[in-house]
């Protein structure tokens, strides 16, 4: 058998083995799923109750990341949508809607009837059509404690003329999953990779699907020639010509029985149609060896469309997996990728302009724009301590580890060390991995997203912006909030329901909904647990409350059996909730 056999019969059998793993992983899935289906839908039937859109100022939102950043196409606003929370203890979710007005620096909240359930990590892209439309699809609902996991694989389309959700049901398309990518190309929406992940078992994605725009149907490509392995969180861009380029990414799988195995991916793939349009389901796969200096190997790095056929790649963290731990080094670096030279290079801070013309005093200035970005060689990364007082007088350590522009050899010491003091003293985003980004006016934002110290999460609710255009200094919009920096150790359970009063977005909005729903008599307080009650005491007792919730969320065409299940998985959570 020849070599083109030998690779097209392995090719069948990682086809294979992929789909036995989607066939185990989907039974398992199933279960937890319709565990959290309950949760879903009692969210939903509070959001229901929403008839009219109310659109009011608000402070920034509260920590979170993972959520999807956008620029509005016609106005000088950036869409912030979903998201998610960990305090040490439980994991929130969101489905808020914020609105940042550039020229103002103001945030306001958008309250919208029936919009999608609560999610994060999902995908969210924005095209021009009839004043401008925001789609989203995919994405995950996790349980209160982070254990179990539900993967979206609806599709909605938020009309922002008209301030109007709507759930477009179109058959076809691509599984659950979350940590997907999705583009805009031309009037499709393209999908690639991802990952589905249960309890126990987990399967990464490497397929594509296309949404038409203009017929609403779905499409799996099926691409000709080697394409990438399958991964989540890659960077996912389109050039003018309707090509798409796939980097990076990461992946796992298991090696033996509760033992895993990340990879970090640094390759590069590029998806190209056939035919100049003429053949729209052709479409080629092909392998990218771009020159200059690639981004070093990293998770988490958050991605957009800058201005000049360039796409940019953010922060992101490379993680040290060792048998008991795992210790992250977290970036606030920007690389960039010019589509049309296959090139990447490194954003270097130039510094403000004129501090710029002293340090240049004398010398003959270089091109502005990529090319001066692209001359300027990285020199050995340097490292910068910074420390922040949580509120609980926690001093946090960061370390930051940046890269610098070569200094010129004409440059007298004293120059030197000028330069190295204002590049120290200059305002710049912490190192951060999962942060929402947006580039309007070539202008870059970047929002939120978390770091570590130790065992510990943090998650950001700041906003930087830079110029790409100019790349001289980053500006603070809105300030990490120390005491935003909640973290509740396992040994606090107790302190628990004390602690969380201060989650926005998450337990004062959960009782707010709940003294909604008391006052207008439509759902009476939930049985709660008294004291040194045990798991199946509470369920016996309360059973029959949990089941008429259940039927009352599920409908009257719901099974019994399924209500019931559903029954006893909100018990358990509330409970789990309660003590």
């Amino acid at each position: 058998m020849g070599k083109k056999g030998k690779r097209e019969k392995k090719g069948k059998g990682a086809e294979k083995t992929a789909a036995k793993m989607e066939r185990k992983v989907s039974r398992r899935a199933k279960k937890e799923e319709e565990d959290l289906e309950a949760l879903i839908a009692e969210f939903q039937s509070l959001d229901a109750k929403k008839t009219q859109v109310i659109e009011t100022s608000c402070p920034p939102p509260s920590p979170r990341l993972n959520g999807s950043l956008s620029a509005h196409p016609e106005k000088d606003e950036l869409i912030l949508f979903g998201g998610e929370y960990f305090n040490g203890q439980k994991t929130y979710l969101y489905n808020e809607l914020y609105v940042y007005n550039i020229r103002k620096n103001s945030w306001s909240k958008v309250e919208i009837p029936n919009p999608p359930p609560r999610r994060c990590a999902h995908q969210a892209a924005v095209v021009p059509t009839a004043g401008g439309q925001l789609w989203v699809f995919g994405g995950e609902f996790a349980s209160p404690n982070g254990e179990q996991f539900y993967h979206y694989k609806d599709l909605w389309v938020l009309h922002l003329a008209t301030k109007t959700w709507e759930q477009i049901k179109a058959s076809g398309g691509p599984s659950g999953r979350s940590g997907h990518r999705m583009v805009a190309c031309k009037r499709q929406l393209i999908i690639f990779g991802g990952f589905h992940e249960s309890a126990r078992d987990y399967i990464y994605y490497n397929d594509v699907y296309a949404f038409n725009l203009d017929s609403f149907t779905w499409s799996k490509l099926a691409p000709s020639g080697i394409g990438p392995a399958p991964r989540s969180g890659c960077q996912m861009a389109t050039s003018p010509e309707g090509s798409v380029i796939i980097y990076g990414g990461y992946s796992k799988q298991r090696i033996k029985k509760d033992v895993d195995k990340g990879t970090l991916h640094t390759d590069m793939f590029l998806l190209k149609p056939e035919g100049a349009g003429k053949e729209e389901d052709k479409w080629t796969w092909s392998r990218l060896n771009p020159s200059g200096v690639k981004p070093t190997p990293r998770s988490g790095f958050s991605v957009a469309t800058g201005p000049n056929n360039c796409s940019l790649l953010f922060g992101g963290v490379h993680d040290e997996e060792e048998e008991e731990s795992i210790e992250g080094d977290f970036f606030n670096d920007i690389y960039f990728y010019n589509m049309g030279k296959n090139r990447w290079f490194p954003g270097q801070l130039k510094g403000p302009k004129s501090e710029k013309k002293k340090r240049r005093r004398g010398r003959q200035a270089e091109g502005a724009g990529d090319e001066e970005m692209e001359k300027q060689p990285p020199q050995g990364p340097v490292e910068i301590v910074k420390e922040v007082v949580a509120e609980d007088g926690t001093v946090m350590t960061i370390k930051q580890v940046i890269s610098r522009p070569a200094e010129e050899k004409e440059r007298s010491e004293s120059e030197e060390e000028e330069e190295d003091g204002a590049l120290d003293q200059q305002v710049e985003p912490c190192p951060r991995s999962n942060a929402m980004l947006a580039v309007k006016h070539g202008i870059l934002y970047v929002y939120g997203g978390m770091f570590e110290v130790g065992d510990r999460q943090f998650t950001l609710s700041d906003l930087y912006s830079i110029d790409l255009h100019k790349m001289e200094e980053w500006k603070v919009l809105v300030e990490m909030d120390p005491k935003a920096q909640e973290w509740l150790e396992e040994s606090e359970s107790d302190e628990e329901d004390d602690s969380m009063e201060g989650a926005e977005g998450g337990e004062e909005e959960e009782e707010s909904l709940d003294e909604e729903s008391e006052d207008e008599g439509e759902e009476e307080q939930h049985p709660s647990v008294q004291p040194d009650e045990k798991p199946a005491d509470y369920l016996s007792r309360t059973e029959q409350y949990w089941i008429k919730l259940a039927r009352s969320n599920m409908g009257p065409d719901a099974k019994e059996k399924k209500v019931v299940k559903v029954a006893h998985a909100m018990a358990k959570t509330f409970y789990e909730d309660s003590v």
